[in-house]
């Protein structure tokens, strides 16, 4: 039984995200649907990242294990037919080891996040990036992110629904930069906790309007307390655009 590796990118904008639910449509759901008209068997597609509702992808990464022989290109193409008229594309699929798992062999998970500083509302980013009317200092943002970068208890900074068994993770690392109207967030870790990023982007954002400082930052961090975080940014800023093996 071939086990096929599959690179996905999304619009999550009329999803409830990644993972198959009773209540919506999934992305997991649709590329189900579409692989069972290829072949009549009962597959589980397993992804790297379990984006939430809203949330886009231009590198997500999963798996899939199939009783039909075929070539990977064959899969991709038959599954990108099938998959119309859902905003998903399966990019591209090869067939790996069965030791290969899209989530626990990730060794890192790569989010943007983008926000426009712009009077004029957006048109073409609507659901794209958030939209803050107030100039955001993106070198004070910068200097204030490097408080979260490491090992830490990032309680403040996950949801209140977060399953994980722990708060504590390493976070890589965050780039901030402009670029033209819109300001990217780069962050990246091997994992994250539920709303993690937004939570981060949130709070930084206060950072760069002025009312909070790099110390309000730190102070949250060392809270450990939820109500300590900034507001939680929209999820339609949000893009997983890497996993790394």
């Amino acid at each position: 039984m071939p086990r096929y590796r599959m690179l996905i990118e999304y619009d999550g904008t009329p999803f409830v995200g990644w993972q198959r639910q009773a209540n919506g449509v999934s992305v997991q759901g649709v590329i189900e649907e579409a692989i069972g008209k290829i072949t009549p068997e009962k597959i589980t597609l397993k992804g790297a990242g379990r984006t939430d509702t809203g949330v886009h992808a231009t590198g997500q990464v999963a798996h899939v294990d199939l009783e039909k022989v075929m070539p990977a290109d064959t899969l991709r193409d038959a599954t990108n037919f099938h998959i119309e008229p859902h905003p998903v594309s399966i990019l591209a699929a090869e067939v790996v080891d069965e030791t290969f798992d899209s989530r626990f062999s990730a060794t890192k998970r790569h989010y943007h996040y983008r926000i426009v500083d712009r009077r004029a509302p957006l048109a073409l980013d609507r659901y794209r990036a958030w939209h803050v009317r107030k100039p955001l200092d993106v070198d004070a943002m910068q200097a204030a992110a490097g408080v979260l970068v490491g090992h830490h208890d990032f309680t403040t900074f996950r949801s209140t629904h977060c399953q994980s068994k722990s708060p504590v993770k390493t976070l890589d690392g965050i780039d901030i930069t402009r670029e033209g109207e819109a300001i990217v967030f780069h962050v990246w870790s091997r994992s994250f906790l539920h709303n993690q990023v937004r939570s981060i982007v949130g709070s930084l954002k206060k950072v760069g309007d002025g009312s909070w400082t790099a110390g309000t930052l730190a102070a949250a961090l060392d809270a450990r307390d939820r109500r300590a975080c900034g507001p939680v940014a929209p999820a339609h800023g949000l893009t997983l655009t890497q996993v790394d093996y």
